[in-house]
Parts: C-alpha cells; sequence; structure tokens
C-alpha cells in the first residue's frame, strides 16, 4: 500500500464511514487503486454468510479492489456496544500489531483508508485503544468532526492525542450531523484557525449521506491529489 490513511472520529455516530467510504470513492474516480478495512466492527447483523457490518459493506461497495468480506473486517462483533466489552463477551482478544497486519491480505492498492471505531481513545483490551493500529500502520490520520455543541474542544483534544502518538494528521473533515446547530459558521471558522491541518472538505446535514456526494465534496476541497500524467514514449 503506497498510502495509507486512517480515520478516526470526535465521536461515535459522526460520519466516520460516509468520509471513508468517500474518500475511497474520490480516489477511485481519480484513477486510484484503492482498498478499505474497518479492522473491528460491532453491531454486525447475522446473515446467511455470517456476521456482517453495515459499514464495512459501505466501504466494499465504495473500493475499487475486489477482496473477501473478512480481509474488510477481520473482527465481526454482534452487540452495538464499545468493541473491547463486545470482544470480551466472545471470548475474543483483539491485539492492534495483530490487526494491522491483517491488511496485508488486502489487495495491493494506491490508497488504503482504515476505519476505527468510535474516537481516537476506544480501548481495544486492557492497555491498547484503536490508535495503536494506526501507529502500527503508520498511517497519516484524518478526523471527522461532528459539528454540533461541544465539538471543538474534542477536536481539538483528538488532534492534540494524535500529535502526542506520533502521527501525522492529514486533515479534518467537518460533519453536520444535526439539521440546525446554533453558531455552526463561527465553530468552523475557529476549527478552522486553531486545527493545524488542512479542512479536506464540509459535509452539509444530507439526512442519508452517500458516498459519492461526499467524494464529490472532497474532491472540490482539494483533499484528492491529481494523479500524475503517463509519461511519455522515449
Amino acid at each position: 500500500m503506497s498510502h495509507r490513511l486512517f480515520v478516526t472520529g470526535t465521536d461515535t455516530g459522526v460520519g466516520k464511514t460516509a468520509v471513508s467510504a468517500g474518500l475511497l470513492r474520490a480516489w477511485g474516480d481519480a484513477g486510484y487503486r484503492t482498498a478499505g478495512m474497518k479492522p473491528v466492527a460491532s453491531g454486525c447483523a447475522r446473515t446467511g454468510d455470517g456476521l456482517r457490518n453495515a459499514d464495512a459493506l459501505a466501504l466494499m461497495a465504495a473500493m475499487t479492489e475486489p477482496a473477501p468480506y473478512e480481509a474488510v473486517n477481520p473482527v465481526a462483533l454482534e452487540p452495538a456496544i464499545a468493541p473491547h466489552i463486545a470482544a470480551g463477551e466472545a471470548g475474543v482478544t483483539l491485539d492492534a500489531h495483530t490487526l494491522a497486519a491483517a491488511a496485508g491480505r488486502l489487495p495491493p492498492a494506491d490508497l488504503l483508508v482504515v476505519e476505527g471505531a468510535g474516537g481516537w481513545r476506544v480501548p481495544l483490551g486492557p492497555e491498547e485503544t484503536f490508535a495503536d493500529i494506526a501507529r502500527h500502520l503508520r498511517a497519516e490520520v484524518v478526523l471527522v468532526v461532528g459539528i454540533r455543541l461541544g465539538c471543538i474542544n474534542h477536536a481539538l483534544l483528538t488532534a492534540e492525542a494524535v500529535h502526542a502518538d506520533g502521527l501525522a494528521l492529514a486533515g479534518w473533515v467537518a460533519c453536520c450531523v444535526e439539521p440546525a446547530v446554533d453558531r455552526r459558521e463561527a465553530q468552523l471558522a475557529t476549527l478552522a484557525q486553531r486545527m493545524e491541518a488542512p479542512c479536506l472538505g464540509i459535509v452539509p446535514y444530507l439526512g442519508e449521506v452517500a458516498p459519492a456526494a461526499v467524494a464529490g465534496i472532497l474532491q472540490r476541497a482539494g483533499g484528492v491529489p491529481e494523479r500524475p500524467s503517463p509519461s511519455p514514449p522515449a
């Protein structure tokens, strides 16, 4: 994998999956090969093929390189609760190094997007957190900020934690997760002033957010590098 992005959020339910799938779609539309991964997913549904998670399926639909479900979502857990609690109930040990190494089961791609769960410090077990997966992958981090009361503090603290863990913050995406937010523009202006990373896009409140819509927003904001033109034959 030549480029790795780990998508985290200021909280749960802030639009991480929409942004992750949007990144895959945007890079794919630009001609890049893309692959996605949801290392651990709780809240999976029982199907004839086994446990399946809606977030992981959304990544599979947006990436250009086909892969089996188990490669995209190595650990699927049924209860819609904190992943480390669900894993403990299922007798599963979550290990950051093993989960990061599972990315090697995905097909080669120009971009790998790895979606976390909840926020940056969500536990994997007694000592590790999802941040350790990003660290083992040596990924750059994309922070999804759910625009609502309290988001400025959550965003700045998360950015500090990412830097403290020695990882680069590639940028942040604002997702308007509520139909009406008091002083929304002022909050966005404060984030733009204080975040030491570029804003990769602002996703308006759309109800059901389609990856194609997010991809267009990311493309217009310049969050997708242009693919170099092939060299002319000598």
